[in-house]
């Protein structure tokens, strides 16, 4: 009896903690080898800059910018404050995320401010914002860059990405790539 437990557990173990992994892993380096090496993203000097799959902080005017994160971008772990919308320290937080914003986008009226830009996601490590997000972030690039609303707005189509099969999800932007092609355009 104690045998046939043994072996069956020393099978399971090889079976469900080595074996399956390993096919599987092969399998997605072979199919699809971008998505298993982590979907990085690199420069020009062939070094790794992030991951599409992970946000990023961008504070500097002539870059968008992302979601707000509660974990400050760690990948190392994510989550957030579930918090409530009368949640006095959600209430507290976004207050000033509106009054920073005011001050990085004086010319862009409190009502367009995207609600996405004042909360944070799920993870804490979204990667993407709504397309409006980006469109009203704009004229605060514009000032900053020199760089015209018809290019910019030009960029940001170029990176909407529409929800998957037409109907699930949102239609979003993914910062990353959208601000390395900008970097390209201000050079």
């Amino acid at each position: 009896m104690i045998g046939t437990i043994v072996r069956t557990s020393l099978l399971l173990m090889f079976s469900c903690g080595l074996l399956y992994p390993l096919v599987v892993t092969g399998i997605a380096k072979v199919t699809m080898p971008h998505q298993a090496n982590g979907s990085l993203l690199y420069n020009e000097e062939k070094e790794v800059i992030g991951s599409e799959l992970i946000g990023q902080q961008f504070t500097t005017p002539g870059f968008f910018h992302s979601r707000v994160s509660s974990i400050e971008y760690d990948a190392a772990g994510s989550g957030s404050n579930n918090y409530a919308p009368s949640n006095t320290e959600m209430i507290s937080r976004t207050k000033e995320l509106i009054i920073d914003w005011k001050k990085a986008n004086p010319d862009v009226p409190i009502d367009q401010l995207p609600i996405d830009l004042i909360t944070n996601s799920g993870s804490g490590l979204d990667p993407h914002i709504s397309p409006e997000a980006a469109i009203a972030q704009i004229p605060r690039i514009v000032s900053a860059t020199g760089l015209s609303n018809d290019d910019l707005n030009k960029l940001v189509d170029k990176h909407t990405e529409n929800k998957e099969l037409g109907m699930f999800g949102e239609d979003r932007v993914n910062v990353l790539k959208l601000n390395l092609d900008l970097a390209k355009l201000i050079q």
